[in-house]
């Protein structure tokens, strides 16, 4: 009999685990990942090689010998099993969101997870989720943790990381070259494929985040629109100008019956003059992402998170030109947006009214507001940055009494509702949203002493479940329209357009063009008649909508 590690269990009887060298122990590892852990892989796999089971098993065969040749440095008798526990709870806690939700786990993902907060991703955290990563992970890792490893000599011990390092590339390029063509096709054309494999994409994530991090740390913050000025709409005699700009929260453009939905979700916002823009694309699939590209004077393609740290948004041009502006926050933060202008964060008011659950319903803002209003004695832009949206505890959104779509599922647990529930949680969410703008909207029509605006666009969308997908932060190139349309809403007071000479018919006329979270930051500017070259015209919706002969005269 081969020597084995006796240990006791909980109940007193003897464990008995043959030992096993590093290699074979890592090579079992491997195999469990890709079987209990991948279903996605599998699934997707099985779609892409259908008809072809041979290449199908050549790549995955190859996939392994590559994730084998990435472990084999880590088989050293001390290193072996800390690395491989690490494997195995990193995809058991990965693999329940890419396969139960279809969120994968890259680097713009592990982003958005190191900048939220505990309230935000309290939800996340399921008896769904411990029960998977304890079935899937714990019992695993502590059946590693018993191992015995087999001990060599101190040659042996250092070659044979080396040799199974060359043997298995030798293995994998091999096996990919037996289909060369087929294999790089498919790894060009189907990302999705490989974006699903764990714990590959997570680890492939994790490093370059890392990277992201360390060419940002010690950033200088470029100024820009410095030669930012008043235009001739600020004329002697007007009334001080406030604009709110209100930025959403996972809300998608699909659910807004404004927007063609044949569920009622805008009762109230149908009923005033607003103008909403039907075909708006996000910057992002994620608000760590989206929210600093919107306010930035980057495209999408262009936009980088080194670039947006490394440059002032529009908020600072506003700043410049002489504007007071705010930034009041009901989310996770401004992400280093409003860093040089004055925030507040109403998070964790206490106001049972509104924050019953130790976090806020987006309703908070509008008790703030009418004290603010009075004291605004310059041209002001305020920003609300809404909860919104965000699940996946869409119940907690919106007050009980407000629900309008049941049965609602109450629950953070997709699984325990059906699709329909889902949806209509959702769509009270909207449907509240939809009542906060519309009380903020009727509210500033109060507001005789000022000159009023507002304009609210959601930073990204969300996945109820189309296609297996589930909340948002999809890789964009994979992201379906439900992740990267969104709202985009304006309303003007009849002050406000007189003074800035801004034909609504004209902007009416706009409503099913192509526009997108670009256009912002120049639409922005130039709504409020904000001198700078840093406005790109062409990107500002407003431009060809003035009358700047009716400016000049004002």
């Amino acid at each position: 009999m081969l020597p084995i590690e006796k240990l006791k269990g909980s109940i007193g009887r003897p464990i008995n685990l043959y030992p096993l060298s590093p290699v074979a122990m890592t090579v079992f590892a491997l195999a469990y990942i890709f079987l209990t852990c991948n279903e996605t892989f599998w699934s997707i796999g099985a779609e892409v090689f259908s008809g072809h089971p041979f290449s199908f098993a050549g790549f995955v065969a190859a996939v392994f010998f590559l994730m084998l040749t990435l472990s084999a440095p880590f088989t050293f008798p001390w290193t072996v099993k800390p690395f491989l526990i690490f494997l195995i709870l990193l995809s058991a806690v990965t693999s329940y969101y890419m396969d139960s939700l279809g969120v994968v786990v890259d680097r713009d993902m592990i982003q958005n997870v190191m900048v939220t907060t505990i309230t935000e991703s309290k939800h996340l955290f399921t008896i769904d989720l411990v029960s998977h990563v304890m079935l899937f992970g714990l019992v695993p890792s502590v059946v590693v943790a018993c191992v015995k490893i087999k001990r060599f000599s101190a040659v042996r011990t250092i070659a044979t990381p080396i040799l199974t390092t060359a043997l298995s590339l030798a293995l994998a390029a091999g096996l990919l070259m037996t289909d060369l063509k087929t294999y790089s096709s498919v790894v060009r054309e189907r990302k999705d494929y490989m974006s699903s494999f764990q714990p590959g994409m997570p680890i492939v994530g994790a490093i370059r985040y890392a990277k992201m991090m360390m060419r940002s740390a010690n950033v200088t913050v470029a100024a820009i629109g410095e030669d930012a000025v008043k235009g001739a709409s600020y004329g002697p005699g007007r009334k001080p100008v406030l604009t709110i700009v209100v930025a959403g929260e996972t809300a998608r453009s699909q659910n807004f019956s404004l927007n063609g939905y044949a569920v009622d979700t805008n009762p109230r916002l149908a009923q005033l003059p607003v103008t909403s823009f039907h075909d708006v694309t996000s910057c992002g699939t994620a608000t760590a992402t989206s929210l600093p590209c919107m306010f930035s004077q980057f495209n999408r393609e262009d936009y980088t998170f080194q670039k947006g740290i490394s440059h002032q948004n529009v908020l600072d041009v506003f700043d410049h030109a002489g504007l007071h502006v705010e930034w009041w926050d009901n989310n996770t933060g401004d992400k280093g947006i409003a860093a040089r202008v004055t925030q507040r964060s109403l998070t964790n008011t206490d106001n049972a009214e509104y924050c019953p659950a130790g976090e806020c319903m987006d309703g908070i803002f509008l008790q703030q507001l009418s004290d603010f209003a009075e004291t605004i004695a310059q041209d002001t832009v305020l920003v609300l940055h809404q909860i919104g949206s965000h699940g996946p505890t869409y119940y907690l959104r919106y007050p009980e009494e407000a629900e309008r779509f049941a049965p609602a599922c109450r629950r953070a647990e997709f699984k325990n509702c059906t699709s329909e529930q889902i949806t209509n949680a959702y769509d009270n969410t909207i449907a509240y949203t939809d009542a906060v703008l519309a009380e903020t909207i009727e509210f500033l029509t109060t507001q005789h002493q000022l000159s009023t605006a507002l304009i609210y666009v959601s930073d990204h969308g969300e996945s109820l479940g189309e296609s297996g997908l589930y909340l948002h932060g999809a890789p964009y190139f994979m992201a379906p329209e439900y992740q990267t349309k969104v709202p985009m809403i304006l309303w003007m007071s009849p002050t406000f357009k007189q003074q800035f000479a801004i034909d609504n018919a004209c902007l009416s006329a706009k409503a099913d063009a192509p526009l997108s979270q670009d256009n912002l930051f120049h639409s922005l500017l130039g709504m409020l008649d904000i001198e700078t070259d840093v406005r790109n015209p062409e990107l500002d919706i407003f431009e060809t909508c003035r009358n700047h002969q009716k400016v000049a005269s004002n």
